[in-house]
């Protein structure tokens, strides 16, 4: 789906999170950031890779990372989400697809036999300099983190 790869200078992007405060790319110079699309909060595939990467947030933190999920959500449902499953880091309701479309994570899926477009779930691991250090397009939603790490 994406055409981005390892290597490729990382998308810049400016987006608020559930509590409206602008996050951009250029706030994680510096850090390594754990970039993750998920089609839509509060499902259950969506719930397990962010509960999984939530569960180990201390092992993250540890290692230098930060860790930003993204969908197409509105900021109310996010901060639900974020609430609900008491997730320690931002949610981006990219609700006009910015940061979607600039990392290539929206196009044509197909479930129960039908045909539609949405998020294809896809995670981002950008390095200190803002390249992309690893695309990870088969994410294992309940084991996420040990794909990362």
């Amino acid at each position: 789906m994406t055409t981005l790869k390892t290597g490729d200078k990382a998308p810049d992007f400016a987006v608020e999170d559930q509590d409206g405060n602008l996050i951009k790319l250029s706030d994680f110079k510096g850090k390594k950031l754990v970039l993750f699309f998920y089609p839509k909060a509060s499902t259950p595939g969506c719930t397990a890779e962010a509960c999984n990467l939530r569960d180990n947030w201390e092992v993250f933190k540890e290692k230098g990372y930060a860790i930003l999920g993204v969908s197409a959500d509105s900021k109310r449902r996010q901060t639900n989400f974020k609430a609900k499953n008491e997730l320690p880091f931002p949610l981006l309701a990219d609700e006009e697809k910015k940061v979607i479309n600039a990392y290539g994570v929206w196009g044509p899926k197909k479930f129960m036999g039908k045909e539609y477009d949405g998020i294809h779930r896809t995670t981002f691991v950008i390095d200190e300099e803002g390249k992309i250090e690893e695309v990870i397009g088969k994410v294992k939603t309940k084991d996420h983190a040990a794909q990362i790490l």
